[in-house]
């Protein structure tokens, strides 16, 4: 299983609540240059983009987010800022999902789940926003492995 973690794109400072920060122009272009990447490196998979599943926090900075890779999108309330890192894990259904998952969410959640996976035990790894942290799980002389697939931001993709 394949589990992408994508920290939403700058947003705005204020708003009437949390929940209805929008992304900021500069955040539409780093999700769009984000999702065309994503989009570039799912081609390259024997599972077309069409079989991920994407899942996003209910907050609209994440839906706009997220609605840049074109894709269906499933809004998983369970994931709205500061969740704990299980949620994120659960609603993914890591790491032994049917489906590959794109997960956009929010900091320090997903620095949280990325310290998790990354060391094997709690831990915590600062995200940049718009980044993504690709995981893959596979088994290896019958135990279970997570491995780090690739980390980008958005200035460290090419245009494409």
């Amino acid at each position: 299983m394949d589990l992408i973690l994508w920290r939403h794109a700058e947003a705005e400072d204020f708003a009437s609540s949390d929940l209805a920060r929008r992304l900021t122009p500069h955040g539409e272009q780093q999700a769009r240059r984000m999702a065309t990447w994503i989009r570039s490196q799912l081609g390259n998979l024997s599972k077309p983009a069409s079989q991920w599943r994407v899942i996003a926090s209910p907050a609209v900075r994440t839906q706009q987010t997220a609605a840049a890779l074109g894709m269906s999108m499933e809004t998983i309330h369970s994931i709205a800022p500061d969740a704990p890192a299980d949620a994120i894990l659960r609603a993914a259904d890591w790491p032994r999902g049917a489906a590959n998952v794109i997960v956009v969410g929010h900091q320090p959640t997903l620095g949280l789940v990325v310290g998790r996976l990354i060391n094997g035990a709690e831990g915590y790894v600062s995200v940049k926003k718009a980044a993504v942290w690709w995981f893959r799980e596979r088994q290896r002389d019958g135990e279970s492995k997570v491995v780090l697939v690739a980390m980008a931001t958005p200035e460290s993709v090419a245009d494409l």
